[in-house]
C-alpha cells in the first residue's frame, strides 16, 4: 500500500526553510555592511551607492568592483575565516563582492 503523502505540511516546511534562508541572506549583507565599514555611512548615502553600482551599465567599473570584492574576501579569508563569517561558503561570496563589497571599498576612499 502507497504512503499518503500530506502536501500541506510539506508546502509549510518548504515555507519555512525559503523564510529561514532569507533571513540568513538579510544577516549575511548586514555583515558585509559591517565588515566593509560601510556601515560608517548613513542610510541615504549607502543605499545611493548601491543604486548607482546596479544601475550601472559601465562593464569596466562593474569588473573593477568585483575585483575589489574579490580581493577584499580573500584578504578577510587570511585574517582568520572573516568571509567565512559573512558568507559560510567560499561560491556564495562573489555575489556580494559584485556590488556591495565594492561599493563598500569604493566609499572609504
Amino acid at each position: 500500500m502507497r504512503k499518503v503523502r500530506d502536501y500541506d505540511a510539506e508546502l509549510k516546511a518548504l515555507g519555512d526553510k525559503a523564510r529561514a534562508l532569507k533571513v540568513k541572506r538579510v544577516e549575511q549583507l548586514g555583515q558585509l555592511v559591517a565588515a566593509t565599514g560601510a556601515d560608517a555611512l548613513d542610510a541615504e548615502t549607502l543605499a545611493g551607492v548601491l543604486l548607482d553600482a546596479i544601475g550601472s551599465k559601465d562593464a569596466d567599473a562593474k569588473e573593477a568592483w568585483r575585483a575589489k570584492g574579490a580581493a577584499f574576501f580573500q584578504r578577510r579569508g587570511r585574517k582568520g575565516g572573516g568571509a567565512a563569517a559573512i558568507d559560510g561558503s567560499g561560491a556564495a561570496t562573489e555575489p556580494g563582492g559584485n556590488a556591495a563589497g565594492g561599493s563598500g571599498g569604493t566609499s572609504n576612499r
